[in-house]
């Protein structure tokens, strides 16, 4: 609903009221309007008006010399304006005010705009300065109902608004594409700094929840979606995309880590394995077990050698045990090996994924909207 400050001005002819003289207008008190008929106008969309009294009645009322009456009071008007908000904050509405006779059919009064369609409304540029939206313009037209008393005319003006974006740009809009580039600042981060990664991704989260409980208080209560809604989703999937990103980061992480302790724990054993069986006498005799001896002594010094090759990354795990316990929990932090540190393979790719989709996502989401002609039509 909208409200509006009027000077509803309202012109008839009354042929009983003529009269001759000297004076061409006779300027009379509002007083004088309840002795006279007038016409029962009254706004079929307005849930409320008021008729203003301070200082005294604002009404005028003239009669001309060939019974032409003049009659203009000023009016608040409170009356309805439907409005379809799918396209919400780029949207436009053309609000309605409708008026007409409600006893008198179209067989004993009819209404006409005086000046035609083009001036019969004006609004003064100093009066259309409205904090959420632009008047663009208005339009009238009439028509006429039928019901069961009778046949009606209704003259219907349509005031087309566009609303400002100001407001929710900075409320809504540039904080939820602040969240967004802040959520994948987490991917530059290092993949060992699990409590930072986390903190920026649960911040992130709820930050988008909180934007998005606030700027649905600003809307009525609608069933739909509006266009600000699925910015809203878009930005809070791209935030929650990026939690389940370090998740897997960190999932993927950890599986390498616990793969290389397993490695290097292997690694140990065949060592000491090695070791013990060189040290163990071989009690062999002959020419094939001289040959046997050497043979074996080859083989350990070979397994030797290649488990102390292996044996490197064990070096950051001073004494590995080979129980399950030394292995590392999903979701615990990465410890700081050589062999694991770096970037991983997923950041690597959603530091261009993430920016890319998202940038091409407000580049087609802000083309559409704002190239899109939203106004409604007149109903």
């Amino acid at each position: 609903e909208y409200t509006m400050d009027v000077f509803f001005r309202q012109s008839w002819i009354d042929e009983r009221l003529k009269f001759e003289g000297p004076i061409e207008i006779m300027r009379l008190n509002n007083l004088m309007v309840s002795k006279i008929w007038t016409p029962d106008t009254f706004f079929r969309n307005g849930k409320r008006s008021i008729s203003h009294n301070m200082t005294t009645p604002n009404k005028l009322f003239r009669i001309m010399q060939n019974g032409t009456i003049l009659y203009t009071m000023r009016l608040t008007i409170n009356a309805e304006c439907p409005m379809r908000l799918m396209n919400f904050p780029m949207d436009g509405h053309a609000c309605p005010l409708k008026f007409g006779s409600y006893a008198y059919p179209i067989s004993e009064i009819v209404y006409t705009w005086k000046k035609g369609p083009q001036s019969s409304v004006e609004v003064p540029e100093e009066s259309s300065s409205l904090l959420q939206y632009d008047l663009i313009g208005q339009t009238v037209s009439s028509e006429r109902l039928k019901s069961n008393t009778g046949e009606y005319v209704i003259m219907t003006v349509h005031f087309h608004l566009q609303r400002k974006m100001g407001f929710f740009l900075i409320q809504t809009y540039i904080p939820c594409i602040m969240t967004v580039i802040l959520a994948q600042v987490s991917f530059w981060i290092n993949k060992e700094s699990v409590p930072a990664r986390t903190v920026f991704g649960i911040t992130t989260v709820l930050t988008m929840t909180t934007l998005s409980i606030s700027a649905r208080h600003s809307l009525p209560k609608v069933s739909y979606a509006t266009a600000m809604d699925w910015f809203i989703a878009v930005c809070f999937a791209f935030v929650f995309s990026a939690l389940i990103e370090f998740a897997a980061v960190n999932y993927f992480s950890t599986l390498q880590a616990n793969r290389e302790l397993r490695k290097a724990a292997a690694m140990k054993v065949a060592a000491q394995e090695a070791a013990a069986a060189v040290a163990t006498p071989t009690s062999a005799t002959g020419i094939d077990g001289d040959l046997s001896s050497v043979d074996a002594s080859n083989v350990l010094k070979k397994r030797i050698n290649s488990a102390l090759l292996f044996e490197r990354p064990s070096k950051t795990f001073p004494n590995p045990p080979v129980n399950a316990q030394a292995f590392l929990q999903q979701g615990s932090a990465v410890p700081d090996n050589n062999v694991l540190t770096g970037t991983s393979i997923i950041d690597k790719y959603s530091r261009i994924l993430f920016p890319l989709s998202f940038g091409a996502f407000n580049l087609v989401y802000w083309i559409v909207y704002l190239t899109k002609d939203t106004m409604e039509m007149s109903r």
